[in-house]
């Protein structure tokens, strides 16, 4: 997907969607310095939505925070209104969870979504010991994931086990830490996912 400005996005739909890693956290983001919209007509006040403008928005919060282009996105979601699950929110989630860029996000081995998109496309990490290169593989409960032996010097890898030695893994995955090697050990919940998304609405706008 075509690169956009990060810190605009998250000015533009009114919340931090952490896309920049531990920018994201520290006092130099700026978001906590300019919470309103960019662009000289953005103006320090929000714009009353209408019901269509609130659903493009939580649409927009959610694919942009898994780093998706808007044709990759829809898919997810017709993906999920073919299949007709019991809980529609929590099957995309789960999808979304389970692509192998975000696993490496939430095993820590890259500060955001995009930078482990990057990675995974450069051939940096492996599945069940088999190189891989589709950041949009879909992991399954006992697959593994290892940075490949061959990219453990490079510089973007610098300093990860001491980043590591006091982060937190979601409970569906398990981290190695000495050998920065993780592990599916379960499913995706949404319940234990922490996002500021209202995800039934997302329905309702593809359902125009």
């Amino acid at each position: 997907m075509a690169e956009q400005p990060k810190c605009k996005i998250c000015r533009r739909l009114g919340t931090k969607l952490f896309l920049k890693g531990e920018k994201c956290s520290s006092p130099k983001c700026p978001f906590l310095k300019k919470d309103y919209p960019p662009g000289e007509q953005g103006g320090r006040r929000r714009r009353r939505l209408s019901e269509y403008g609130k659903e493009l928005r939580e649409k927009q919060k959610l694919r942009h925070m898994y780093n998706l282009s808007e044709n990759q996105f829809r898919n997810y979601v017709e993906q999920v209104l073919e299949g007709n699950p019991e809980n529609f929110s929590e099957s995309l989630i789960r999808k979304l969870e389970q692509r192998l860029d975000n696993v490496v996000f939430r095993l820590g081995l890259a500060k955001s979504r995009p930078q482990a998109r990057q990675l995974v496309t450069h051939g940096h990490f492996s599945v069940n010991d088999d190189q891989v290169n589709v950041p949009s593989r879909q992991l399954e409960e006992g697959d593994t994931v290892a940075i490949r032996s061959s990219s453990e010097d490079k510089k973007v890898f610098k300093n990860l086990e001491s980043r590591l030695k006091n982060y937190e893994v979601p409970g569906w995955l398990k981290l190695d830490r000495a050998n920065l090697e993780g592990e599916v050990i379960g499913t995706p919940s949404l319940d234990e996912i922490s996002i500021s998304v209202k995800v039934p609405t997302i329905f309702e706008f593809y359902s125009r």
